[in-house]
């Protein structure tokens, strides 16, 4: 099927805006079947990269400092980094994929010609990539057990932390993708949003040193906020603070959708 026959299909037959589970469901299957191709790359690089940063920042600055706070510099980088975890492997994936599958594959032309709508084309895909990083980010968890983290009840509640993380992030990267001229334009991106949110997350150093302005900065990302929330289930809920976070994450997921479905809807539609 030519792209004009996919644009005229998509033309002759207006979308009805609800939502439905149907096109969600079969935008899974896609990407199941996809996944069933390239699980074990993806795999590796989504687990084993950010253990990897976690044991070279936790014993190389562990040798330097032993304690921060309450905690082991170990077990305060191996809780932070679940949180980088989940950014990696939701914001890039949102962002890349989108924009090749957008622009070169011309999967999604393929897929809106097909019952599915914008907004559930954006969700379908947003929901397969944070599930896919829920389970990726809890690695580093398992490696600091591996090396003296005490289990605890909470860490039960993880996967739904990075979940929801992940999927605002994976909203923020197809949103992204929808909005740059060509894929070098990321670069823009990575370099000006994702790595100061990486940076000024709490990972590697708790956000009270860093100076006024940035401290406010550091307080309204959304990475904070998990990495906050992971470390209050590993070594201590604190249900008023930790609701607070929760719908911080909930609030930027929210927000992310809302965009994100109007720039893949202009560019797909328009």
């Amino acid at each position: 099927m030519t792209d004009t026959t996919v644009r005229t299909t998509r033309h002759a037959a207006p979308r009805l805006r609800r939502f439905e589970l149907a096109p969600v469901r079969g935008v899974w299957r896609h990407e199941i079947a996809l996944f069933k191709r390239y699980w074990r790359s993806a795999s590796f690089a989504s687990m084993f990269e950010p253990t990897f940063m976690m044991l070279a920042f936790g014993y190389g600055f562990g040798s330097l400092v032993a304690v921060v706070g309450d905690f082991r510099y170990l077990d305060f980088v191996g809780t932070g980094m679940v949180g980088t975890a989940a950014l990696f492997t939701s914001v890039f994936p949102g962002m890349f994929n989108g924009y090749i599958r957008r622009v070169y594959q011309h999967t999604y032309d393929a897929m809106l010609a097909a019952p599915v709508d914008t907004h559930e084309l954006v969700t379908g895909e947003a929901l397969w990539i944070a599930s896919k990083s829920a389970l990726y980010s809890c690695s580093p968890l398992v490696v600091a057990m591996f090396f003296g983290l005490d289990p605890a009840p909470g860490m039960v509640l993880v996967p739904l932390v990075t979940f929801v993380t992940a999927l605002g992030f994976a909203l923020f990267g197809m949103w992204a993708s929808a909005i740059v001229p060509s894929i070098n334009s990321f670069d823009y991106v990575i370099t000006g949003v994702v790595t100061p949110l990486f940076l000024i997350a709490g990972t590697f150093f708790p956000v009270d040193s860093l100076p006024g302005w940035v401290h406010v900065v550091a307080r309204i990302n959304p990475l904070y906020h998990c990495v906050e929330l992971v470390r209050h289930a590993v070594f201590g809920l604190k249900p008023l603070a930790d609701l607070g976070h929760l719908a911080a994450l909930g609030l930027f997921a929210a927000l992310m959708w809302i965009i994100a479905v109007r720039a893949m809807r202009r560019r797909l539609i328009a």
